[in-house]
């Protein structure tokens, strides 16, 4: 079992900059492929960005590449997502999950474990 919780969260202006933050606790952490999804009401939630066990692959959706970056520090079982640049549409709900599988994958129903998620608001 691998618990999941969010930080980092808040209201911000366009432009501005925040760091979201996951920390996991439970079994062998840093064997997950960890990711960050977003979800606004009556959407889907769908992935950011995914980063694999090692950090040394990782997957951006299109609309924040070049503004968000993930990254990890396996010996704090820690996932960040520091998203810069952000923009109204960054709006969301943002959850932190974690997937067995061992390989990118942007699938949510390929992720095993959730946080319960932090809101981000970002006003124009």
């Amino acid at each position: 079992q691998v618990s999941l919780v969010e930080s980092g969260g808040g209201v911000v202006q366009a432009g501005d900059s925040l760091r979201l933050s996951c920390v996991a606790s439970g079994r062998t952490y840093s064997r997950y492929t960890m990711a960050w999804f977003r979800q606004t009401p009556g959407k889907e939630r769908d992935a950011v960005a995914v980063i694999s066990w090692s950090g040394g692959n990782t997957y951006y959706a299109d609309s924040v590449k070049g503004r968000f970056t993930i990254s990890r520090d396996n010996a704090k079982n820690t996932v960040y997502l520091e998203m810069n640049s952000l923009k109204p549409e960054d709006t969301a709900i943002y959850y932190c999950a974690a997937s067995i599988v061992t390989i990118i994958t942007s699938n949510r129903d390929r992720y095993n474990y959730w946080g319960q998620g932090t809101q981000v608001t970002v006003s124009s």
